[in-house]
Formats: C-alpha cells, sequence, structure tokens
C-alpha cells in the first residue's frame, strides 16, 4: 500500500499532462443527444444527483452497475479533473411498492423500508462506492413536497381533482418530451379518461400528490395537506430532494436508462415548472447489463444481488472489476467466466502492487525529472487512462490501459539487473493515482491483511516445511502447502526463498 496523496502529488507535479485545462473531460448528454465538453455552472464544484434504489429489497447487481459507473464518474471528476463534488444519491422509502410489500409485512413503511436502505449501503460499501455527501430518504422532505406542488398549482401547471389528489398538466409545459425526443404532440391536452384510478384531465398527466388509500393509513404513508391527506407522487420526490439538497439547477443528473422516460422526463417539468432555470445541464444515463446473454428478470430467474455473489465467496473487486468492463453506454453481460477472468485480473494487479513495493531501488537520490524507462511509462499510463476517462467515461479503455502498464513494467523488471529508485517511485504512483479512480486495489486490499500472530504462524509452518523438504520428506510439505492454500496463504519458491502471499 502506498501514501495515495503523495503518490498523486508526485505524478502531478512530474508528468506534464496532468495539468489539465477546465472542460477536457467530455460527456454524452442525454438531453442533448450528443457527446460535450462537461464544465460546472459555478465555482468548479460539481452539484450530481442520481436517483437510488426504492427500498422495498436489496439491490441487484444491474442497480450497482449504475452506482459502480457512477463512482468512477465522481472519482474521475475529483481526483483527475480536480473538481470538488457535491453528490447526493436519494432513496425511495414511498412508493407503491415500498407501502405493498409493507402492508404484507404487517409494518409501519420506514420501519419496513429502514433494513433495506442498510442492505444497500453496506454492499455499496463493499464494493468500494465512495459514501455521497448526503442520502436523503422521501419521507423526511414531505413538508418541502407539499410546498412544491402549492407553487406547481399557483402557476397553473397543476390541478386538483375531487378525491384530493393532484396533477401536473403536461399540456401547460410546451417543452414536454425532449428528455426522452417525444413529439409535442404528445403534451397536448386530450380528452378525459373517466376510467382512470384517479379522474384525470389527460391520460399522460402525472401524480403529483396522491389521495390517501385505506393501505396507505395501515402503514403510516399519509401526510395531512392541503388537498387532504394523502402522500407524494413519486416523480416528485426526486426533484424536491434534489432542487433542496443541491439548489435549483445540477450539473449532472445520473440514473439507470430506464428512467429516462418518465421519472426524468416528469422531473425536468415540475422542477423548470417552478423555477424558470434549467434543471440539470448534463444528464447521464446507465445502460442496463443482461445476465450470461439474458435479459435479467424475476420470470427468469437470473436477478442476483451483490449479497448473493458475496455469501458464494466471489471476491468484492472482481464484481467491481466485472462492472468496468464496458463503458457506462455499452451493453455489460455480467457472466460466471467473466467474474473468473476479473478475479484473476484483479489478484495479478495486487502482484505488481507487491513486487513494486519489494523491489529494492538503486541511486535513492535520482533528481525526480529523472527520464527512466519506468518514468517514460508511467507517463505514457497515467496520459492513456486519462484520455479514456475523457471520452465519456470510457471505463473498458481505461482498464486496458492499466494492464498495458502493467505488462510493460514488468517486462522492464525482468529484464533489468537493477532499477533506479526514481523509476519506482514513478511506477507506483501512477498505480496509486490509477486506483483512486478504479478502486479496485482498495477493495482487494479488504480482508487480506494478516496480524502478527497469523503471520508468525504461517512463517513457522513456511519453515517446518522447509526442513520437511531438506529431510525429503516430500508429503508432509505437500501437506503444509494444501493447509495454507485452503486459508487462502499461497507459496512461492524461488532460489531466494520461499514468500508467501494471501489471495481470495
Amino acid at each position: 500500500k502506498f501514501n495515495s496523496e503523495k503518490s498523486t502529488n508526485f505524478v502531478r507535479q512530474n508528468f506534464p499532462f496532468e495539468h489539465r485545462e477546465i472542460g477536457s473531460m467530455r460527456l454524452y448528454n442525454t438531453l442533448t443527444r450528443r457527446i460535450e465538453e462537461f464544465v460546472p455552472l459555478r465555482d468548479n464544484t460539481v452539484r450530481m444527483y442520481a436517483c437510488g434504489l426504492t427500498v422495498y429489497a436489496r439491490g441487484h447487481i444491474g442497480n450497482f452497475r449504475t452506482f459502480v459507473c457512477l463512482d468512477i464518474l465522481r472519482r474521475t471528476l475529483r481526483h483527475i479533473a480536480g473538481f470538488t463534488m457535491h453528490q447526493v444519491v436519494n432513496f425511495t422509502d414511498v412508493d407503491d411498492k415500498t407501502i405493498d410489500r409493507a402492508s404484507e409485512e404487517g409494518k409501519d413503511v420506514r420501519e419496513y423500508t429502514a433494513p433495506f436502505t442498510e442492505d444497500i449501503l453496506a454492499d455499496a460499501r463493499t464494493l468500494g462506492i465512495l459514501p455521497a455527501r448526503s442520502y436523503p430518504l422521501a419521507s423526511g422532505y414531505v413538508p418541502q413536497m407539499v410546498a412544491w406542488v402549492e407553487r406547481l398549482e399557483e402557476k397553473g401547471l397543476a390541478y386538483s381533482t375531487e378525491d384530493g389528489s393532484v396533477y401536473f398538466s403536461i399540456g401547460t409545459f410546451p417543452t414536454y418530451g425532449r428528455l426522452k425526443g417525444l413529439d409535442p404532440e404528445c403534451a397536448r391536452p386530450g380528452a378525459r379518461v373517466a376510467d382512470d384510478e384517479y379522474e384525470k384531465e389527460n391520460a399522460r398527466d402525472f401524480a403529483l400528490w396522491k389521495a390517501a388509500k385505506p393501505v396507505d393509513e395501515a402503514v403510516g404513508a399519509v401526510w395531512d395537506s392541503p388537498w387532504g391527506r394523502g402522500r407524494p407522487g413519486w416523480h416528485l420526490e426526486c426533484s424536491v430532494m434534489s432542487i433542496t439538497e443541491l439548489g435549483e439547477t445540477l450539473d449532472i443528473h445520473m440514473g439507470g436508462e430506464d428512467l429516462v422516460f418518465p421519472h426524468h422526463e416528469n422531473e425536468i417539468a415540475q422542477s423548470e415548472g417552478v423555477t424558470g432555470k434549467p434543471f440539470v445541464l448534463h444528464w447521464v444515463h446507465v445502460k442496463h447489463l443482461v445476465v450470461e446473454g439474458e435479459k435479467m428478470s424475476k420470470s427468469l430467474g437470473n436477478t442476483i444481488t451483490v449479497h448473493q455473489l458475496l455469501e458464494e465467496g466471489l471476491m468484492p473487486a472482481a464484481i467491481r472489476h466485472q462492472l468496468l468492463g464496458a463503458q457506462y453506454r455499452r451493453e455489460l453481460n455480467f457472466t460466471r467466466d467473466g467474474l473468473a477472468a476479473s478475479a484473476a485480473a484483479v489478484q495479478r494487479l495486487l502482484d505488481f502492487e507487491a513486487r513494486l513495493a519489494e523491489t529494492i531501488g538503486v541511486d535513492g537520490e535520482q533528481p525526480r525529472d529523472s527520464s527512466g524507462p519506468l518514468v517514460r511509462l508511467a507517463g505514457e499510463a497515467v496520459g492513456a487512462f486519462r484520455v479514456a476517462l475523457d471520452d465519456d467515461l470510457n471505463s473498458a479503455e481505461a482498464l486496458a490501459a492499466l494492464f498495458v502498464f502493467v505488462n510493460r513494467v514488468n517486462g522492464e523488471l525482468d529484464a533489468a539487473s537493477e532499477v533506479a529508485e526514481s523509476d519506482l517511485e514513478a511506477a507506483r504512483s501512477a498505480l496509486a493515482l490509477i486506483d483512486e479512480v478504479l478502486g479496485l486495489l482498495s477493495v482487494a486490499h479488504v480482508g487480506l491483511e494478516v496480524d502478527d500472530d497469523v503471520a508468525s504462524w504461517i512463517e513457522s509452518l513456511i519453515a517446518e516445511r522447509g526442513a520437511a523438504r531438506v529431510g525429503r520428506d516430500f508429503a508432509r510439505a505437500d501437506a503444509i502447502r494444501d493447509e495454507l492454500a485452503e486459508r487462502g496463504i499461497v507459496l512461492e519458491d524461488s532460489a531466494g526463498g520461499t514468500r508467501w502471499k494471501r489471495i481470495q
């Protein structure tokens, strides 16, 4: 493990391409349907919001693809672009699904959803997803939501019905549909639909406030309002939480591709309808993944949770690696074979990190502007890595740049009789900077630590194995190797002796 702050500073001081211009990162914007330079609205701070989960169950691997991509975007903007980050991820605890599940369990909706919220956050931590600035719960912002609906009514953009529900009238918002690219005709008022669950003026109007039903009362998902007892609509919740936390205009709003319409479309209408300002400057949407070549669905029985994978003993870093294996706007095929390959890739990184740490350099006082081979390779690697991420967050190309670096440095180390300390410092620093963004080694380290007592026990067994080999008791030597292997300790014999490492 290296001092990441020291390493990052070393790279930025010694690799000139690290001094970037604002706007050098380019991201696809769903709203404009083109790749654009990204520049935050004000004070070099990125205000970023992501739709979290509706907390009626544990998150599945598709959800976490979005969250890992969000994490990489945040890390890139922070560690490479140098922006200050204000990131918010919400949890929807008031929704039809949470209410129905809470009713089935005979619980208050908050009592039912709280454990799932904690489980999702625990899975996120395990995968190395950095914590957001805040995680607002919809149930904690209802007064603000009521006030927002009142403002929409005052502006003539919403109307109430006799049962006490309130709807947004999309016919009053001429640009409705532009995120999805819908024909403006879809926003024109239509005939009243008599057989709707709630009476609406237009079949396309969406609920801002829903009149309370008996099941809502039973699970405590109701609040008083000017229109009677009820609860907020799902779309309204995200608008109010994001604006309350980050301001009226967000730099980035992120989510899965399934949220483009109607959820994010409706967020734009109800947000800009009140503020009169652009709600979001840059919309970023992550494509769904498939599992073993098939769409993930309950009917196929192939819905996989992170929790299930961890219970199977899979490396969190391997899961993270596979989720980064395709650029966020491309389909990702999540497979068991892919997980095995990812585990091998992560172990290769751990071995490379250990080799750099254990290699003793010469000429320790070499100047920092040394032009040694590893300094050159480090510079090329960080440059290629940055170019890949600047190009619409291409995580697959960024991973490729990392492993090209690993292969080339290993080749140099194999061929060299001695290595300058300045070369080693450059290679270590480049690896540390890259991992600040990818977060693979930092995740892989968790669980690999060995305390002093265990280390002493391992060393004693290695000594016993050495004595057994000298005495030609190869059966005992093999038994010791197998015993350690079962505990995740791998032995490597060389002319210089036996070294050990722990693997997952």
